[in-house]
């Protein structure tokens, strides 16, 4: 089945740009609208906006009216891009198949360092309700934030920390939303005032109160342990001139959200060499009177500033980005803390974008993390580690000519991970990683972009990958590291000398811009050598004992969407995905998205704005050998917004997803087979901006 959706997506892209290149000759003679070019903050795309590394904006009432309660929500639907969920209180996002750690998530460029990275039950701490803007790059060609992000980077924007003086004496917002699916309530507002000249306050919170989801309609059996309960605030205050700005802001986030499908049955097995000793069975039948739950606080610092005039000969901007977090939750069980989670770290990254030099334009920059992570109790598999990485990266454009364009970046980082009174003695690892990309971006006529891209990403073992021992429930495994059976577990068979994971991209983009017919149509080959992986090397019942080992991997995918105007106020779409992981012995790697095809209309007319969404998840039935097959299901949505007002400064909406009450099971989750998704729903909200 994923051949022959791969081949309609490559068939549909091939014929999309032939009736494309077609239609370029009568482009003169179409009414065409320019819209102003939009600074991409996480890619260096230049003051006009382009950039070979494909990628997706939200911003504005697109982003208010998907928001969901976590970020993977939010972002699940857009072009190769899934979530990763885990009940209603956290989803990670996946792009082409990879999610943390290759998959990162920053706060306006600066790292979140909350736990997500560690596993799927740990929320990203981003609150969609307060963010301007999410920035979705696809794809390697990423350096600016280090190697390892070799699925993509998504850069959340906001506004804790001004930039620009407000309008009149005051700027902000307020939003009240609401979903069936879940009782939930949310709201949220800011407001940025002056203090002076040159001083801005900005002060802003959010709440979100669900509780356990339907999994079907409005009348149909809740899903125990699905509730979820969100506080944030944050206060900000900037200095901004005429020629940059440099501001401070605090931010503090507390979280309680349900655990489905916790289970302590197989709290006691152990590893034996390379099998599983559970005791004569494993299953210990323990009850939970009341389900497990997240307990999380996050406390977070960040520095901002730009400066916009040369303060040394050649340099045309500089940039500063720095961060500290205190970040931990516990996990509760019977009223009890059975694990507790610690994350503190901080983070500086500084960038300096250089004149035009024999027509190079480009950033030079330095980033420095050191960070300490630490694990107590039931599922404590991670000694205390601290984690300190140092990287430089160099980032350059030249327009060869008018129609042509070559993007060249480089990035050399590395990484010390060091116990800390680990009472196994496992060792410390360091290492180095060294990135390189490259694209060719083309626009042979008018509106048409063609980007082919090059690249080589290099990262280095996350924490828990080298030094894991123990049980993690919210997996349902028992973890072995890549450190030798000496010091993890997984008998001396299973050790290997440790390799930096490289990973060799070769992606085609192909976009239409102007005209009736606009469309994207993108393919990508990434090669990863010593792709680190979790592979099985036991079971009991659906408890498993995994190694995590290095082998050498594919990905291939396919991403599409085109879109047909046939009026100013109307407007048909089609889309779709796919994306294949196996290792070199064809084995298929878990957890790999389904395929994806659907098709939309949209409208607008007077300030009324609405959309209808028809798309096919396919079954999967590329398993890896522990995994079972998920059912295909057929999703509904549509939407329904208005702005009015002076300025259109109110807008109100009304969203329906799984219109058509299917039961769905996601098969990028860990609780794809016990856990379904949220059913039927309807969303609705407010927001007005002053």
């Amino acid at each position: 089945m994923m051949r022959e959706v791969f081949r309609i997506l490559l068939v549909a892209g091939l014929v999309t740009s032939g009736a494309g290149m077609a239609l370029a000759a009568e482009a003169e003679d179409e009414s065409e609208v320019m819209l102003a070019p939009v600074r991409i903050s996480a890619a260096f795309s230049g003051e006009d906006g382009l950039t070979a590394t494909p990628l997706d904006l939200l911003d504005g009432d697109a982003l208010f009216r998907r928001g969901a309660a976590t970020l993977g929500g939010t972002l699940d639907g857009l072009p190769g891009v899934h979530a990763d969920t885990f009940g209603a209180g956290s989803a990670r996002p996946v792009i082409r198949g990879q999610t943390a750690p290759r998959v990162s998530v920053l706060s306006d460029g600066a790292s979140l360092l909350d736990a997500s990275a560690v596993s799927p039950d740990h929320a990203v701490t981003v609150e969609p309700m307060l963010t301007q803007r999410m920035e979705v790059l696809r794809g390697p060609a990423t350096l600016r934030y280090g190697g390892g992000a070799i699925g993509g980077v998504i850069n959340v924007l906001d506004s804790s920390v001004p930039e620009q003086m407000p309008e009149g004496a005051a700027t902000g917002f307020a939003a009240l939303r609401g979903n069936t699916v879940a009782d939930e309530k949310a709201a949220a507002a800011g407001v940025t005032t002056r203090l002076g000249t040159n001083l801005a306050l900005r002060v802003e919170g959010a709440q979100r109160r669900a509780n356990d989801y339907q999994v079907n309609g409005f009348t149909q059996r809740r899903v125990p342990a699905t509730y979820a309960e969100s506080d944030n605030a944050s206060l900000g205050l900037s200095w901004i001139g005429e020629d940059g700005f440099i501001g401070l802001a605090y931010r503090h986030r507390e979280d309680e959200y349900g655990l489905p499908g916790h289970s302590h049955d197989y709290e006691d097995c152990v590893p034996v060499g390379a099998q599983l000793d559970c005791g004569g069975g494993g299953q210990h039948n323990h009850e939970h009177g009341e389900a497990p739950y997240v307990d999380l606080v996050s406390r977070r610092v960040e520095v901002r500033g730009e400066y916009r005039a040369p303060l040394i000969p050649g340099i045309e901007r500089i940039m500063l980005r720095s961060s500290h977090t205190n970040y931990r939750h516990h996990e509760i069980d019977e009223g009890e803390i059975d694990t507790t989670f610690r994350h503190r770290g901080y983070e500086t990254r500084i960038e300096a974008e250089h004149q035009p030099l024999a027509g190079w334009e480009g950033l030079v920059g330095i980033q420095y993390q050191d960070s300490q992570f630490n694990t107590f109790g039931v599922e404590a598999f991670i000694p205390k580690t601290d984690t300190r990485l140092i990287g430089v990266f160099l980032i350059e454009r030249y327009r060869i000519n008018e129609a042509l364009r070559l993007e060249l970046g480089a990035r050399h980082e590395h990484q010390w991970l060091t116990t800390v009174d680990d009472p196994q003695n496992r060792p410390d690892f360091s290492n180095g990683a060294t990135s390189l990309s490259s694209a060719l971006l083309w626009q042979p006529v008018h509106g048409y972009q063609l980007s082919l891209s090059l690249d080589r990403a290099q990262r280095s073992p996350h924490a828990q990958e080298m030094y894991a021992r123990g049980v993690h429930l919210a997996t349902n495994t028992y973890e072995c590291g890549l450190a030798a059976d000496a010091f993890t577990c997984g008998g001396p068979q299973n050790d290997a000398p440790i390799r930096t994971e490289t990973s060799h991209n070769i992606g085609l983009n192909l976009k239409r811009t102007l005209g009736a017919l606009t469309f994207e149509a993108g393919l990508f080959h990434n090669r990863i050598d010593d792709y680190i992986y979790a592979r099985t090397l036991d079971q009991v019942d659906e408890f498993r004992l995994i190694k995590y080992t290095q082998d050498d991997a594919v990905f291939n995918g396919a991403e599409l969407e085109v879109r047909y105007t046939w009026a100013d106020w109307l407007s048909t779409r089609v889309f779709g995905d796919t994306v294949r992981g196996a290792l070199r012995n064809d084995e298929n790697l878990p957890r790999i998205p389904a395929d994806r095809l659907g098709v939309g209309v949209d409208t607008f007319w007077r300030g009324v704005e609405g959309d209808v969404a028809f798309y096919r998840v396919f079954a999967q039935d590329r398993l890896a050998p522990e995994e079972s097959r998920t059912a295909g299901h057929d999703l509904l949505s549509a939407s329904l917004g208005y702005r009015f007002g002076r300025a259109d400064q109110y807008s109100v909406f009304l969203r329906g997803n799984n219109l058509l009450g299917e039961k769905v099971w996601n098969h990028t989750s860990f609780l794809a087979q016990t856990v379904p998704e949220p059913g039927r729903n309807l969303s609705a909200g407010l927001r007005i901006e002053f």
